[in-house]
């Protein structure tokens, strides 16, 4: 069974429709660890030797934050800039998370549509994620592809639990080792893995 730590970032929760459901349905799922980082550090003072630990403790690590301009909330760049150290997490001797797996799991205001080479934001959201693949790449991570709830100004109350409970089957799925690394070089986005079978209104 993977073990698998969902480091979380929403600097306004309480106005989230969207990560609240997702949250309320996958942080009572046996062999998760949820990790809400405004929650652990109202003052931003991360514990880099706490943070380390528990990446060391986790085979799978879920990014889940709303996709703020194009990238994460604040602290979790600050996360990343104070855990992640060279000779720990990358450059000479820094093999401590190697072979371990993350993604991202986000929220976007606009439409898959929005996020094409015609669409208003020019790039598909799997190449704005690029530093996240990046930084991955350098720790010797694997990157997944990312878990996405679009267009959610428009979304339903329905709509928003059909996303949670797929993202809730999700995971159970990938901690109990039931998705194949074929089936991850086969998709763009994990969405795909559990497709939501009622409409989803836009």
């Amino acid at each position: 069974m993977a073990r698998i730590l969902i480091l979380f970032a929403h600097p306004a929760l309480e106005k989230s429709r969207v990560h609240s459901r997702l949250i309320s349905h996958i942080t009572k799922i046996e062999g998760i660890t949820f990790h809400d980082l405004y929650e652990a550090y109202p003052d931003l003072d991360i514990d880099v030797s706490q943070e380390k630990q528990l990446l060391l403790d986790h085979d799978l690590i879920i990014l889940q934050h709303p996709f703020y301009w194009y990238s994460c909330p604040s602290i979790i760049k600050q996360w990343l800039d104070l855990v992640l150290e060279h000779g720990w997490a990358y450059g000479s001797g820094g093999n401590a998370l190697a072979g371990k797996r993350i993604f991202n799991a986000i929220s976007t205001g606009g439409p898959m549509e929005a996020y094409q080479q015609n669409g208003r934001n020019r790039f598909t959201i799997r190449e704005l994620l690029a530093p996240f693949d990046q930084t991955a790449y350098l720790c010797k991570m694997i990157y997944l592809p990312p878990f996405v709830v679009p267009g959610t100004h428009r979304l339903k109350d329905a709509d928003i639990k059909l996303f949670a409970s797929q993202y809730e089957k999700m995971i159970i799925a990938f901690r109990d080792d039931r998705i194949s690394p074929q089936q991850l070089e086969s998709i763009k986005y994990l969405n795909e893995l559990f497709p939501i079978t009622e409409p989803v209104k836009s």
